[in-house]
């Protein structure tokens, strides 16, 4: 399935307030019934083993400055889709995110008519907070690239 770089919505900036970055991607899908919960359950609900590694190894790095892991997210009571909390959610539209010390962020997973299916579009909106979250960001913007990609072609699975 082809993945494409799309235009963030035009929202993007409401949906967190001063973000300094926001990127999407978007991908057609054959399913005319498929909403946002679901396309963000088959995105989040398994990352391919090499962006588990990934998800370790930043874990590791990043627990000396005391920012959130993985485990504190997943171990978190609110409402959650794959590690992520809810934050905002229609049919059409699922909106996740995390607020740390360095960053906040959002995920927002889209759904839409396209032809006989859907296009899903997944929009990463990211705002820093300090020296640590513009570094923090820069160094994985090339592997989040390749892990919003991979986990979009998860949907028609």
């Amino acid at each position: 399935m082809n993945v494409h770089t799309v235009v963030p919505p035009a929202d993007a900036a409401a949906l967190l307030a001063g973000a300094q970055f926001a990127d999407a991607f978007s991908i057609a899908i054959d399913d005319a019934r498929l909403d946002a919960r679901h396309a963000a359950e088959k995105m989040l609900g398994h990352s391919p083993p090499w962006a588990q590694a990934l998800l370790a190894l930043r874990d590791l790095m990043v627990r000396p400055f005391r920012l959130k892991t993985a485990a504190v997210a997943r171990r978190s009571s609110v409402e959650r889709v794959g590690m992520f909390p809810v934050l905002s959610e229609t049919p059409q539209r699922i909106v996740a995110g995390l607020d740390d010390r360095h960053l906040d962020f959002r995920l927002v997973v889209d759904v839409a008519p396209s032809g006989i299916g859907r296009r899903v579009t997944a929009t990463t909106v990211v705002l820093t907070h300090n020296w640590l979250g513009r570094s923090y960001l820069a160094l994985i913007l090339p592997f989040h690239r390749l892990i919003v990609r991979s986990m979009l072609r998860q949907i028609p699975g």
